[in-house]
């Protein structure tokens, strides 16, 4: 493992057991003040765990005839703290998106009998949207194949989580 600070270079070459090729890349990136690559092999595998998730719950969204972007819409809808139902702005921001396209989303959810617009009572120039008998049963059915997966795939993302961790703590170093 490199060490931070004093020490002979030759040994710590020596201790490390590197190549010649690892050793000058370590060097270079320790004088750039860039992390090893661990941290990058790290970093790649939780982003693959994630994308492995991600492909699941659009999977799971497909087979009950939504889209992937469908499922979020009503899941986010759902989950909305302390309200069953939710403005569009708030469903825009939850979901990262631009009004115009929640609009298009909500049509969409509308259109299959998932979500309901309503005025709201406190500002009628706000529109609300709830998720119907339906739209509850449908995003239940793809939340539970999710957690189902989330459960399958928590000690790989949390042993990486914790490896990120160790390794963000050591700066420059050698993990095998």
């Amino acid at each position: 493992m490199l060490q931070r600070g004093g020490g002979n270079p030759a040994a710590l070459f020596l201790l490390a057991g590197l190549s010649v090729e690892e050793w000058e890349m370590a060097v270079q990136r320790r004088r750039a003040g860039t992390k090893s690559k661990d941290v990058y092999v790290v970093q790649a595998a939780f982003r693959f765990a994630l994308r492995q998730f991600l492909r699941f719950s659009e999977t799971a969204a497909r087979k009950v005839g939504l889209t992937p972007q469908q499922y979020q819409g009503l899941l986010a809808i759902h989950g909305f703290p302390e309200r069953d139902q939710v403005s569009v702005g708030e469903l825009a921001e939850r979901l990262q998106l631009q009004h115009h396209s929640t609009v298009g989303l909500i049509d969409r959810l509308v259109a299959k009998g998932l979500a309901a617009r309503e005025k709201s009572t406190i500002d009628r120039r706000q529109v609300l949207v709830r998720l119907t008998p339906r739209g509850i049963r449908t995003v239940e059915r793809v939340s539970a194949a999710n957690r189902g997966e989330l459960r399958r795939l928590r000690p790989q993302l949390t042993q990486l989580l914790d490896r990120m961790v160790r390794l963000e703590g050591r700066g420059v170093s050698r993990e095998r």
